[in-house]
């Protein structure tokens, strides 16, 4: 069984396009050879930022001879579905064979397929892959039409056994497959040829080419922390960085150099963020203070110097960044000090959405609703509203401009200079979080008031102006938003009403009115916009709670019930309801109030009427009946405190408690007696049932 290798050399690959590539390589060039018969034992798809790299073991020598017999339709069928029959199968009328079945005779079709060579059917699949290989941007270049990321130099292409190797037969757009490479394009930039991927690997690694993104990634990490410990320092982690230079470099060659004194007194993130953004440079900091004082760089070549003019080079352009990066930091102090008012002026000419104002009547009404809040947060509402107020003013400040990641927490930096209080401070940073699932949620009163009402002030914008998101499409972020109320919310265990929260000052009105939609916005349209955001909420509770394992259908029981705007309390509900499930008597009491409710439904819709009396129990026929009435009233009396306290667990275990007499009522009772008053009384006893056990949640939304 032959191996195949292929390397499409070309020049650079832009790192973000590698790794996606060499996946793509493999998906594409595999599937293409099962699809034609051939299998295979393993492959390996590897990149470097000149060649993808594939290489395919154990792979059948030629496919193999198929014999197919297709069944097709009657002999005496319209000739319409013989020319289909015909079509799908390739073959012509008289090579078809008429066979007995049981309905008379029909066609078949005999489709016999010879044996390939591996190296022909190999040749068709690189032919296909590369030239509709999915590249995210190609281009073309010279006379010719084939695309490719970046001109296309080489391609490598050989089958190889203990014979030896063999080139596959291809060419395209005049570049033909062989069987050479080439090492690093400054220190063995001359071609050579290759046996096999043992030998390809061996050979790249002696020409100063490590193919494994991986081992280059390690190497990296392992020659940088081993210099900044020398030095009793730490590089700062970032493994976005660390792939990314991985895929900059063949053979990387690790340097430290110094950072100007004159900037160390930069914000560490200042300095990171400059670094990593304009130089793809690591910060290394002084483990017990944080602060940054030098950088690792990541060369692609040895020289005689060991990296003393590379690494001048590249402190002369940090000098300029950082010269940059301190101008703003400095120029941003003085307004800062000064109270930030012109910060908070330019904002008002910032437009947040052409239907929704400015970025300045945004914050006017951020701080509005943070003020509402802060007392259901345990928040001071004069510091919620302050900090409202100014934690959008450094998007006005020159650092953020330059670096829009740095925004909140340059925030911070700027309200501490300015003298404000420490929470203010705090707020400016964190009010932006949490932005994903794995993202820290705020816990800080003040900031935890301020978050809540930057996002649902954003959520209630755009539903008013219906700017919703799509199935595909969500452009504002309105999912992540939702999600980050919802994570606010659950993790500070707050009690926030979100349809008071929604409709703040008639919010959805005045959204509508800003919108220009029309001039005055009945009570009803804005509580239809409040009730239709509050749905958006649950279908996000539902993906966030299902990833810790409650079920969709246990969601909407509870979401049925009153105050399903209080998500800690619907969640709580939630909880005991699932946890209440998972035992037998819970479940089993499911089956019985399922058939409960059936039956009551049914008559109510045979008889037109609703069986809402109380049952007497003097109308009991045997002790099972008796039996339930007690058991019925027994639960009312714990069920009903339990969830006025909001004990859930309590009120779903009183409930589980019903399955037993409910049970043994079935068996023993007939519901549809002959006698009216008897029926009548027992319809009213499901009823009963009904209503107790709907005062927990809404059970006929549970599946099963």
């Amino acid at each position: 069984m032959p191996d195949l290798l292929i390397e499409l050399f070309s020049e650079e690959i832009p790192a973000r396009m590698q790794v996606k590539a060499a996946d793509d390589l493999k998906r594409l060039v595999t599937d293409g050879l099962v699809e034609a018969g051939l299998t295979y034992a393993s492959a390996g798809a590897f990149s470097t930022p000149r060649r993808l790299c594939l290489t395919v073991e154990g792979l059948l020598a030629a496919s193999p001879a198929t014999r197919e017999e297709r069944k097709g339709p009657r002999t005496d069928a319209p000739e319409k579905a013989l020319e289909g029959f015909l079509r799908s199968t390739g073959l012509t009328k008289d090579q078809l064979e008429a066979r007995d079945d049981k309905k008379g005779q029909v066609w078949f079709a005999v489709i016999a397929r010879e044996g390939r060579p591996a190296a022909e059917i190999v040749a068709e699949v690189l032919d296909a892959t590369i030239r509709n290989f999915p590249w995210p941007k190609s281009m073309r270049w010279g006379s010719g039409a084939l695309r490719w990321v970046r001109p296309l130099h080489r391609i490598l292409c050989i089958l190889s056994d203990e014979a030896g190797a063999e080139v596959v037969p291809l060419e395209i757009d005049g570049i033909a497959a062989g069987d050479k490479t080439e090492g690093h394009r400054f220190m063995a930039a001359k071609p050579f040829s290759v046996t096999s991927f043992e030998d390809y690997s061996a050979k790249l690694k002696r020409a100063h080419v490590m193919l494994d993104a991986s081992e280059r990634a390690d190497a990296i990490w392992s020659d940088a922390t081993n210099q900044a410990f020398a030095q009793g320092l730490e590089v700062v982690e970032d493994r976005g960085l660390l792939a990314e230079v991985a895929g900059l470099v063949e053979w990387p060659v690790v340097l430290m150099g110094d950072i100007d004194e004159t900037f160390l007194e930069l914000p560490p993130e200042v300095l990171k963020t400059s670094m990593k953004e304009h130089q793809k440079f690591f910060s290394v900091k002084k483990p017990k203070t944080g602060r940054i004082e030098k950088f690792v760089t990541v060369a692609n070549v040895e020289t005689p110097d060991n990296g003393a003019t590379i690494l001048a080079g590249n402190q002369k352009v940090l000098f300029a960044r950082l010269s940059d990066a301190k101008f703003f930091w400095e120029n941003d102090l003085r307004v800062a000090k000064g109270g930030m008012q012109p910060w908070l002026d330019a904002l008002e000419n910032v437009t947040f959405h052409a239907k929704l104002g400015s970025q300045g009547e945004r914050v006017q009404r951020i701080a509005a609703l943070a003020r509402e809040l802060a007392p259901v947060v345990g928040a001071d509402p004069d510091l919620a509203e302050q900090a409202a107020r100014v934690g959008k003013a450094d998007l006005s400040s020159e650092m953020v401009y330059e670096f829009p990641e740095l925004q909140g927490l340059m925030g911070r930096y700027y309200s501490e200079a300015a003298g404000l209080p420490t929470e203010v401070a705090a707020a400016c940073e964190e009010h932006y979080s949490p932005l994903g699932p794995s993202d820290d949620v705020p816990t800080a009163p003040v900031s935890v008031a301020v978050a809540l009402a930057d996002k649902i002030d954003t959520l209630t914008g755009f539903w008013a102006i219906d700017e919703k998101p799509t199935g595909s499409k969500d452009p504002y972020a309105l999912r992540r938003a939702a999600l980050g109320v919802i994570r606010l919310v659950l993790d500070n265990k707050l009690r926030v009403n979100l349809l008071e929260a929604f409709d703040h000052h008639g919010m959805a009105s005045v959204m509508l009115k800003m919108a220009g939609a029309i001039e005055d916005i009945p009570d009803d349209a804005s509580k239809a916009l409040d009730v239709d955001l509050l749905a958006f909420f649950h279908d996000r509770l539902k993906v966030f709670l299902r990833d810790k394992g409650v079920r969709h259908d246990v969601i909407d029981a509870c979401i049925a019930m009153p105050c399903n705007d209080d998500l800690t309390l619907l969640v709580k509900r939630a909880e005991a309801l699932q946890e209440v499930l998972q035992t037998e008597d819970g479940e089993n009491l499911i089956q019985g109030f399922k058939r409960a409710n059936n039956i009551l439904s049914q008559a109510e819709e045979a008889d037109g009427v609703s069986y809402e009396l109380d049952p007497n129990p003097k109308f009991a026929e045997n002790d099972a009946e008796r039996a339930l009435f007690s058991a019925l009233d027994d639960a009312a009396g714990a069920i009903s405190p339990a969830i006025e306290a909001e004990d859930f667990a309590a009120a779903m275990a009183a409930m589980a408690k019903l399955r037993g007499p409910i049970d043994a009522f079935f068996e023993e009772t007939k519901v549809n007696s002959d006698n009216d008053i008897i029926r009548r009384n027992r319809m009213c006893l499901l009823h009963k049932i009904r209503v107790i056990c709907g005062g927990v949640a809404d059970l006929t939304k549970l599946e099963g």
